[in-house]
């Protein structure tokens, strides 16, 4: 199950950077079209008039259910005016009759009262929702998300649409109405702002459900993906936010804004040049998992254990201490050996004696170095130790050992191979046999002692040995 979250996850985070970078492209593309063929109607793609033109609640409809309830109400008016007087069409202001005042007052508390009722259903379904630990209701976190920007909608377009019918009266001689358009503007600018905000807060449901997704694996680089789609999908809402609010604020229309902007989006397109490398790299050390923070790595001549993964940099802690930033795009371009990951540490050295050392004596260092290896700490059957007497050195004869050793402990290995090393010298003592090093012998002239005898001739200067 952890394994379909966490293919699932990547899934959706590639599609979602796929949608995020394909959008200006088809914004784009489109413009381009409309650039060659001027004759035709303008349109626009249908992903940009999914989240650009379309307006959460259509402000043409609230608009004419405004003017009906104000039509009925004058009607009404009218009606009543003749059965109980002239007084029910009273103007109090503007041309505005206390009787409709009255229904728009209403028309408020009608709304504050479906507010409150939405609001009480939700707090009860939460409340009914039992709390265990260790379990995460998702229900209960749904409803938290929706619920205040639920409320916020619900006070934006229900006090636009309880005021409607009085904003007619705010028409100019010359068939404009600012009122109108503001009241409007604010209610569409409003509700954008609602819907962005849920979909912040749904955000955080994937990132509670990312955070529960990566505490039950071992990696720490699965933290950093569950990091990045949160972060990529924050981005993306701002973006596409951002443009929705332009769009109502100014009434421009973003394609060929966007398609202007096509020859200074290519100049940065190659001044980022190693910035998207790099932000690709990281993508594939994410996918890939070369290595996990913590891991002792040596990458370009750097040994070092990994601190941190971030959206332009790898940072390793060398054994030095100090701390060396590499680009992603380098790291995944280069060779990287993973330390971390070895099965074991193996230790090949070679242990030399005497030429003097008779063969019986050689053998018994071998057997003697065997008998110390034997079912040695941290032994794996399947490795076991290698001893062999394999090559006459110039001021030696080499004994080669090798030894794996398991866990790959570092500090362990090497308090286990000083333990070991001093136990051989302690079992060569006992044999007295001697540890060969690298000596030179130096005759002087007129040594009796020397072994080469030398003259030279007259004429051809050739020496007799």
């Amino acid at each position: 199950m952890q394994i379909i979250t966490g293919r699932f996850i990547k899934v959706f985070f590639v599609l979602s950077i796929t949608l995020f970078l394909s959008f200006p492209s088809q914004v784009l593309s489109q413009t381009k079209d409309q650039n060659t063929a001027p004759q035709e109607t303008e349109q626009t793609s249908p992903l940009v008039q999914s989240i650009i033109i379309d307006t959460p609640v259509p402000g043409k409809k609230i608009d004419e259910a405004g003017e009906k309830i104000g039509t009925g109400i004058e009607k009404f008016g009218e009606n009543a005016s003749s059965h109980i007087g002239e007084w029910i069409n009273a103007k109090a202001f503007a041309g505005i009759t206390w009787l409709k005042l009255v229904v728009c007052l209403f028309l408020l508390f009608l709304v504050v009262l479906i507010e409150r009722i939405l609001k009480f259903i939700i707090q009860k379904k939460k409340r009914s929702i039992p709390q265990e630990e260790d379990i995460i209701s998702w229900t209960k976190f749904l409803l938290e998300a929706i619920e205040k920007p639920l409320s916020l909608v619900i006070w934006i377009y229900g006090i636009y649409i309880a005021l409607s019918p009085l904003l007619a009266h705010f028409k100019a001689s010359d068939g404009t109405n600012l009122v109108h358009s503001v009241a409007q503007r604010i209610a569409d600018i409003g509700g954008i702002l609602a819907i962005i905000w849920l979909a912040f807060r749904l955000v955080q449901i994937v990132d509670i459900k990312l955070k529960k997704w990566t505490a039950s694996t071992e990696s720490a680089i699965d933290d950093m993906l569950g990091s990045l789609v949160g972060k990529t999908l924050r981005i993306f809402i701002i973006i596409i936010g951002g443009m929705i609010v332009i769009q109502n604020l100014t009434g421009l229309q973003l394609g060929p804004l966007i398609a202007s902007l096509g020859i200074g989006g290519l100049a940065v397109a190659l001044a980022a040049k190693e910035s998207i490398a790099n932000f690709f790299g990281t993508l594939t050390i994410l996918f890939d998992k070369p290595f996990q923070v913590g891991e002792r790595i040596v990458i370009d001549n750097c040994d070092g254990v990994v601190e941190s993964v971030g959206f332009r940099s790898t940072r390793i802690r060398t054994l030095k201490g100090h701390l060396v930033t590499i680009p992603n795009e380098k790291v995944v371009n280069s060779a990287l050996e993973n330390i971390g990951r070895r099965p074991h540490i193996r230790w090949l050295t070679n242990i030399t004696i005497t030429y003097d050392t008779p063969p019986d004596k050689v053998e018994k260092a071998v057997k003697i170095i065997e008998n110390i290896l034997d079912n040695h700490e941290g032994m794996n059957k399947d490795f076991p130790p290698r001893v062999y007497f394999n090559n006459f050195n110039d001021c030696s004869l080499n004994i080669m050992v090798i030894v794996w050793y398991h866990p790959p402990d570092y500090w362990d290995c090497q308090a286990w191979i000083q333990k070991t090393c001093l136990e051989i010298m302690r079992e060569f003592e006992k044999e007295e046999i001697e540890f060969a090093f690298p000596t030179q012998t130096v005759y002087l002239a007129n040594d009796e002692k020397r072994q080469l005898k030398l003259q030279l001739l007259s004429g051809e200067n050739i020496q007799k040995v």
